[in-house]
């Protein structure tokens, strides 16, 4: 009994520990119409995180719709499957990820991001800046 018990209070602890990190499935919302716009699966590699639109959410998205405005090997490419977040590690001794790229499909610009689990993990702080520059978006964990 002792040995269910103390398995149980692992597999709770390690359940707990993986949903505050920013790996796994996003959705993020438009600031300003509050809509989802699309869901962002975030991976761990051996560069830090990834982050690749895995599906796009906005009523008028077309289903072949390509990054135009992105200026390095991007350019042109499909909006699904897209990689928009680069590079980023966790900070030591902080539940915080950073020194890595997002990128923005709609402007073709990339941002030094900062990413933040909050709210026990069900939602993620994504803060992208240009120099003193930036703003903050909410997304939510896709269940």
């Amino acid at each position: 009994m002792k040995r269910l018990l103390i398995a149980g209070l692992g597999l709770a602890a390690a359940a707990a520990f993986a949903q505050t990190t920013p790996v796994g499935l996003w959705r993020n919302v438009d600031d300003k119409t509050g809509e989802a716009k699309a869901e962002i699966r975030i991976t761990e590699t051996a560069g830090g995180l990834s982050g690749r639109i895995e599906k796009i959410l906005r009523k008028d998205a077309k289903p072949d719709e390509r990054c135009n405005e992105c200026a390095d090997e991007r350019k042109g490419q499909p909006m699904v499957g897209l990689e928009i977040i680069r590079g980023a590690r966790k900070a030591d001794g902080k539940d915080v990820w950073e020194d890595g790229k997002i990128l923005d499909p709609e402007n073709g610009r990339e941002y030094r991001l900062r990413l933040t689990p909050v709210d026990a993990g069900k939602k993620l702080e994504v803060r992208g800046s240009f120099g003193p520059f930036g703003r903050t978006q909410t997304w939510v964990r896709a269940q």
